[in-house]
This record gives C-alpha cells, structure tokens and sequence, in this order.
C-alpha cells in the first residue's frame, strides 16, 4: 500500500459485514475494500489485508461466513455457520492429505504426529 492508500482495520471490516447478515448479501473482498475505502479498484494489498483481518476475526469467534461463490457475510443462520464450518474444514483435511503425501506417511499418521506436538505444546494457564 503506498502511503495515499487507507489503512484497513479489523474493525471497519466487521462493521462492514455485519451490514451484511446471509448469504444473499455477501461481499467479495473487492467489494468490500470498496465499501470501506470509497475506491472503485482496491490495491491488492488491501484486499489481502481484508483477508488476513477476517481471518483473525473467525479467531476471535466472530461469525463471518462465506466461500469464493458467496463473498464474506455473517451468518444468518446456523446452517450458513455449519456451511463455512465444513467449507473450512475440508479445506484443511486437503492440505493436511497433501503434507501426508508429502511426508509419505498415511493421514491417520500425520495426525497422530499432529495431536502429539499438540500435547507438547507448553500451556499458558495458572496450573503449569
């Protein structure tokens, strides 16, 4: 972005999209720069900014839908939710199945290694 460009924040993208509840109201992400920064053909990097700020507001347990047909949304309903949910999650079982074979080891094995280095992980609670 050159210094003209606005700044995306996470909290004009969720302001943004929760004027846009179901799928019939999806934004594509150039869409939705647009509607934040006022500009007709958004700079990449501002789209790929908005995707990073939606992506760590999923994290944050927002509900933010949407697939490449769809545009990004807030779910309506919990079937739109359950949609993204499985949209999401065969999209991380297909890289997981490509590092297998990758790896060369079956997927039962990768996540076996996968829910090991979990367990490694050090815990940031009170009991540790």
């Amino acid at each position: 972005m050159s210094s003209t460009d606005p700044t995306l924040t996470a909290a004009q993208v969720l302001a943004e999209l929760r004027t846009c509840v179901g799928r019939a109201h999806g934004l594509h992400v150039r869409d939705l720069v647009a509607r934040i920064t006022g500009r007709s053909t958004p700079a990449p990097a501002q789209e790929r900014r908005a995707r990073e700020h939606v992506a760590a507001l999923r994290l944050q347990g927002e509900h933010i839908c949407g697939k490449p047909d769809t545009g990004y949304f807030m779910a309506a309903t919990a079937a739109e939710l359950d949609e993204t949910c499985r949209y999401l999650r065969s999209r991380a079982v297909s890289g997981l199945r490509i590092e297998s074979r990758l790896r060369q080891v079956s997927l039962a094995a990768l996540l076996g290694q996968l829910a090991l280095s979990d367990n490694d992980t050090p815990k940031n609670n009170a009991n540790s």
